[in-house]
């Protein structure tokens, strides 16, 4: 790829030596059903397991509490569905659509966050039966509280987080430790798309979304993706090890690339304070421009940015998250650039130079129309 690739909140590429793990289970000759009685299939049921030990180990949980997944979204399902039978969901205004749809679908209702995205902790209800508040917001990259969210919740509360935009940049192991439930995907570490994981503490007995065969423990039912989960261990393997010193170079990346945007563009500002947010994320507001028509310019010229979450469709709409923080989307266009672990000095020298021309351009349309 050539261009400067500054969304890696959508999604990572795959770290090398994640796929030097993953090799011998797509073409190097090793295939069994983890499921299986024979030698073959004890094998990939110890590479399972020893993946299993790797993924608690570095999200700080027991191996018996990880439920392999396909990826976020069937984490997330999967812990709202434990809401059935204890009551009301409830979860932040600003969640993913993977937790919001079915909190919403169950009846539930959602917590305000304000002006930084900051949930409302005082909102926060004592009668619901399960609340999720994501660690880490995929669009803005707020950081959020949880472990204040859970001193307000019931007691017989069940607290769900989505970490997936947490474990790259956050001690997930200590930040986390209160949840009940959490949900991580591999795509956003460096790992493959497809595969993810939900932490299931002891306190909860998980009923299962997928039912059959009865995989993890009857807990996830289906064939196991050993080629997926392998991976998955050791891009959170690598991403715990290299955590602290990806933070500070990544955080240095973004510092100057949104200190330079905001210097030579009129009208350019951070959405949340870098010190309530992730290192990756540089969210930006940008006054007297169309959205998709800078996203436009900007993939042209070889700058792979986003708006918001990333959809089906690939369309632009919006954001639900910059809504519910009040922000006005006539006001001033949304750009989200997002690094990650494979981000560098050039990306952000491109987007430098090119994110202004581009404003420049649009500003210039307007001005002529």
């Amino acid at each position: 790829m050539t261009g400067a690739y500054l969304d890696h909140a959508a999604t990572t590429p795959v770290r090398p030596s994640v796929a030097a793990a993953m090799w011998p289970w797509i073409g190097g000759g090793r295939f069994g059903n983890a499921s299986g009685g024979h030698a073959v299939a004890r094998a990939a049921r110890q590479a399972v397991e020893e993946a299993r030990e790797v993924v608690a180990a570095g999200v700080g949980c027991r191996p018996g509490e990880v439920v392999f997944t396909s990826g976020g979204t069937e984490s997330d399902a999967t812990a709202i569905a434990q809401a059935v039978g204890r009551g009301r969901p409830v979860c932040s205004a600003i969640e993913h659509h993977a937790v919001l749809e079915p909190v919403l679908a169950l009846g539930g209702a959602t917590i305000p966050v304000d002006h930084h995205a900051r949930v409302d902790l005082d909102a926060v209800p004592t009668d619901a039966g399960l609340v999720s508040v994501m660690l880490v917001n995929n669009e803005v990259g707020t950081i959020q509280p949880l472990a204040e969210v859970r001193l307000r919740m019931g007691a017989d509360a069940v607290l769900h987080t989505d970490a997936v935009q947490a474990l790259p940049w956050l001690d997930v192991a200590a930040l986390a430790a209160d949840a009940d439930l959490l949900s991580i995907s591999g795509h956003k570490l460096g790992g493959p798309q497809g595969v993810g994981a939900l932490v299931v503490r002891p306190r909860v007995e998980l009923r299962p979304l997928l039912r059959g065969g009865g995989q993890e423990l009857d807990r996830r039912s289906g064939t196991h993706d050993v080629a997926g989960i392998v991976g998955l261990a050791e891009a959170v393997r690598c991403t715990v090890a290299e955590r602290s010193a990806t933070v500070e170079r990544v955080g240095a990346l973004r510092d100057r690339l949104v200190d330079g945007l905001a210097g030579v563009i009129d009208g350019c500002a951070e959405t949340v304070p870098r010190a309530g947010k992730v290192a990756g994320n540089a969210h930006l507001r940008i006054d007297g421009v169309d959205a998709e028509s800078l996203l436009v310019l900007l993939d042209q010229a070889g700058v792979f940015a986003s708006i918001g979450a990333s959809c089906a469709s690939g369309a632009v709409e919006a954001s639900h998250v910059t809504r519910a923080m009040g922000l006005d989307p006539r006001a001033a266009a949304s750009l989200r650039l997002t690094l990650g672990w494979s981000s560098t000095p050039d990306d952000v020298d491109r987007a430098l130079t090119v994110v202004p021309e581009a404003v420049a351009q649009l500003r210039a349309r307007r001005r002529a129309a």
